[in-house]
């Protein structure tokens, strides 16, 4: 009886066992199933959240265009029930932070300009975008106002965000994602312009090794690269660089080079850094016909910082707000001061602690320093009264020792003319009653620290050591011969009492 007994007990344990195996596994498999069930729902809300204004058209909402994933592309704004692009001026990692995070993405990879993804497709909403990083959408930033900008269809700014299914994604990686190289220095690199109406211009056309001949895709072709061209076709320096083919495209010599990249000094084009050129086809993006065309001068101008004047004049002010009321019109201030301004009835009598300098600018090339935007596109400024005809010629940054941007100076436009120059040489620019604007050779245009806007607001910046830096140009829009020299690096101490700029150092922008 008892080994009968023995026996029903172990076939009921065994028995048992296995329900809760099976118990277990239900209960494992329910699990799972309510799991992606809630990654579905997550995943599906996420993506509500993130279209829902642009479903809805509402003002402000944004998205990216010409990319291949989703999460990329150069960035389209919607006003007045029409969308528009976003010029790449003054666009970095701060505004694109806020692209990608307004749009649910983890995070920013990278910005993109020169119209990385394309031409603009439409009109230009935004312009000069200035972004503190923490803004919730695109439209809290400071920029010049809607649709006033002097940008040109290849200028469109864009992101590539973090991918939200990276442990997902096992896409090839794209040619714009590849690495890139210089070519190796037994290769043989010619170059020639063709399809131009003079020596000096037309599409850039490149043979490697004794290889075919093949243009250059235009993907983020700038001055820096036309100048490396035009020093090794010995025709000077470069005077436009072009994304179109209006001297012919793609449909006329495919492409051979693409993701060329040059710091601009470089005497060879083998020297800059592309993709790998032995895995065709290139991959050019946009508009698939529009190659790399450059003009060549040799005549250019050549601006340098006066670092001297720099460390001369660098002080403190302490300077209430009812004294900025046109500063601020031109967003020359924090935005913090915008919040004091909307939040507290005193704020004109709140004061803002202003670091300010003089910034002297010489002309040492062989041409006078001009606008690139026609006389008839100059804005009227109304606290000023003269007109402005570039809206970025300097801008004004202060790091920290780690080389993170903590504050900038913000000035809406600039005025160009000679305020002084060289023993025998002759003024030619002036600002007032409508007169021509540059700066002639030899001549240099000064803004004095008592001008409006000639500062950078540190007032939410804690003491301590960091470095200002001061560039001209610096977005590379108008030609020069060398941009090496186009920036002031100092070393800045900052005080309770006072600042000291000293040890600058010419550097590009």
């Amino acid at each position: 009886m008892s080994a009968v007994f023995r026996l029903l007990s172990r076939r009921l344990f065994v028995l048992l066992a296995v329900i809760n195996l099976l118990s277990f596994n239900v209960f494992f498999v329910s699990c799972a199933v309510q799991r992606s069930l809630e990654e579905a729902r997550q995943e599906r809300q996420r993506l509500v959240q993130k279209y829902i204004k642009t479903l809805n058209k509402e003002e402000g909402a944004i998205r990216l265009v010409g990319g291949e994933n989703e999460y990329e592309g150069n960035i389209e704004v919607l006003h007045n029930n029409k969308w528009g692009a976003i010029c790449d001026d003054e666009w970095d990692a701060l505004e694109g932070r806020v692209v990608c995070q307004q749009l649910g993405y983890p995070g920013l990879r990278r910005v993109t300009q020169d119209g990385y993804f394309g031409l603009a497709r439409r009109r230009y909403w935004m312009d000069n975008m200035y972004c503190e990083g923490n803004e919730r959408e695109l439209t809290d930033c400071h920029f010049d106002g809607w649709g006033i900008n002097d940008c040109e269809a290849n200028e469109a700014a864009g992101v590539i965000c973090e991918s939200p299914h990276l442990e997902r994604n096992t896409e090839t990686p794209l040619a714009k994602l590849l690495p890139k190289f210089t070519l190796p220095h037994a290769y043989r690199i010619e170059l020639r312009l063709r399809g131009g109406r003079r020596a000096n211009e037309g599409r850039v056309e490149v043979r490697i090794d004794g290889g075919r001949w093949g243009t250059i895709c235009s993907d983020g072709w700038s001055l820096l690269e036309a100048n490396v061209v035009c020093r090794q076709l010995g025709l000077g320096f470069a005077r436009d660089a072009l994304q179109t083919d209006f001297f012919g495209g793609l449909d006329i010599a495919p492409a051979v080079l693409s993701g060329t990249e040059c710091y601009g000094n470089e005497t060879t084009l083998a020297q800059c850094l592309h993709h790998d050129h032995l895995r065709p086809p290139a991959e050019c993006h946009g508009d698939r016909n529009h190659v790399a065309v450059v003009v060549c001068d040799h005549l250019a101008p050549d601006l340098v910082v006066d670092f001297y004047e720099l460390e001369r004049t660098a002080h403190l002010e302490d300077r209430p707000m009812a004294l900025m009321q046109c500063a601020m019109e031109e967003n020359c201030v924090a935005n913090e001061a915008y919040d004091i301004q909307r939040d507290d009835p005193n704020w004109r009598y709140v004061t803002r602690r202003l670091l300010k300098f003089t910034a002297s600018t010489l002309n040492a090339g062989n041409t006078d320093f001009r606008p690139f935007k026609e006389k008839h596109l100059w804005e009227w400024h109304m606290c000023h009264m003269h007109y402005h005809s570039m809206e970025v010629f300097a801008t004004f940054d202060v790091f920290d020792l780690l080389g993170n941007k903590v504050a900038q100076g913000h000035k809406a436009s600039f005025c160009l003319e000679d305020n002084q120059c060289l023993s025998g040489v002759p003024k030619k620019y002036n600002c007032a009653n409508f007169g021509d604007q540059g700066i002639s050779v030899n001549c240099s245009d000064i803004y004095l620290y008592n001008l409006d806007c000639q500062w950078v607001d540190i007032t939410e910046l804690d003491t301590g050591s960091y470095v200002l830096k001061i560039s001209v140009n610096p977005e590379f829009k108008v030609a020069e011969m060398s941009y090496d020299n186009n920036a002031a690096v100092c070393n800045l101490l900052y005080t309770e009492t006072y600042a000291r700029v000293d040890d600058c150092r010419l550097a590009r922008p």
